[in-house]
């Protein structure tokens, strides 16, 4: 909750005169949707931990400098924003590490997105409407996997542009400010940046979605992950939309359609017979989701094999998002082992 401007007034003197409990609590109801830009931009849980760290120096240490000319609200984004933006720049493209088995054909393939899922635990103080009167896209859909991933074949400018006025509902002029550059400029940013992904979303993706924990949703999830733990592809495949797609990221193969998802499952990830799974449910971009463990032949126990995310369309499946990495699932309170 937004404080008073009084109460805001005195945390910021407190604040500007070396209180650290006072900015600390003058700061607190921002945390969260800067470290949920972050996210956005970056595609990465980790990288917005950091960035939101980054940029909590950052303001301490320039507090003295802020006048009240933008509100603290605008004044911490652009710090925030920066700082994704030179994270960026600095950052080195990694190769990722190419699977165990060998991959059937994809329907298509690009270069490697470096994307990570967000524990839905981190949403629960998020806004459910945009922020701004001038922003498009609701929360919940703009924490979607299919909006971070498009967002991520955005320029990084681009990408901050956009989000800065089509999610966080910033004024032209406020976006400008922070990216250090025109009006014009900030404008021009988000012409192309709305161009591009209009051609990344799918139509109309989240209209079709159920609410999230309705009956409907609870049914789709229930009946995919009993015919995932038995290996039955069949049953998976029967659950999928006919345009359904499958990604792996940062693998850049991608595989559409009920026919190729379904010859992926049965040459790689039910390769071994059944090769039986264990599915813990869990929730990630607002979406329903599961870490999947994968049985130990030489111990009672399930070892963890990475997350799996949903995207429901009506009472289908339109995409299947697999995360291999079991660095994310800490941040579900999801462990590496269980008791089989």
């Amino acid at each position: 909750m937004r404080q008073t401007a009084e109460v805001t007034g005195q945390l910021l003197a407190r604040a500007q005169a070396g209180d650290g409990n006072a900015f600390a609590e003058l700061t607190e109801p921002f945390r969260r949707e800067l470290q949920v830009h972050c996210y956005r931009i970056l595609g990465s849980a980790a990288d917005a931990e950091d960035m939101l760290q980054e940029t909590m120096m950052a303001a301490w240490r320039g507090l003295d400098g802020f006048e009240g000319r933008a509100s603290l609200r605008t004044w911490l984004h652009a710090i925030a924003t920066n700082k994704c933006l030179n994270h960026l720049r600095a950052s080195r493209s990694l190769v990722p590490r190419p699977p165990d088995v060998p991959l059937p054909e994809p329907t298509r393939s690009g270069e490697p997105l470096w994307l990570e899922p967000y524990p839905d635990a981190l949403l629960g103080d998020l806004p459910d409407a945009a922020p701004g009167p001038e922003a498009r896209y609701e929360t919940r859909e703009s924490v979607s996997l299919a909006f971070v991933t498009a967002l991520q074949h955005l320029p990084p400018r681009q990408r901050a542009a956009l989000v800065l006025r089509d999610v966080l509902g910033f004024s032209a002029a406020e976006t400008a400010a922070i990216l250090d550059c025109t009006v014009d400029a900030a404008n021009n940013l988000l012409k192309r940046s709305r161009a591009t992904i209009a051609g990344q979303l799918p139509p109309g993706c989240r209209d079709q979605a159920p609410l999230p924990g309705s009956a409907r949703e609870q049914e789709i999830t229930a009946r995919f992950a009993d015919a995932f733990e038995r290996g039955d592809v069949h049953a998976v495949v029967g659950l999928l939309t006919d345009d359904a797609w499958l990604t792996m990221p940062p693998l850049p193969f991608e595989y559409q359609g009920r026919d190729t998802i379904g010859h992926f499952y049965e040459a790689v990830v039910f390769r071994y017979g059944t090769r039986h799974s264990r599915l813990i449910p869990t929730r990630a971009n607002g979406q329903p989701a599961f870490g999947r463990y994968l049985r130990d032949p030489h111990s009672p126990v399930v070892r963890a094999h990475g997350l799996i995310v949903l995207t429901l369309a009506g009472d289908r499946i339109s995409a299947i998002t697999g995360f291999t990495d079991n660095s994310v699932l800490p941040r579900f309170g999801l462990p590496r082992t269980l008791p089989e």
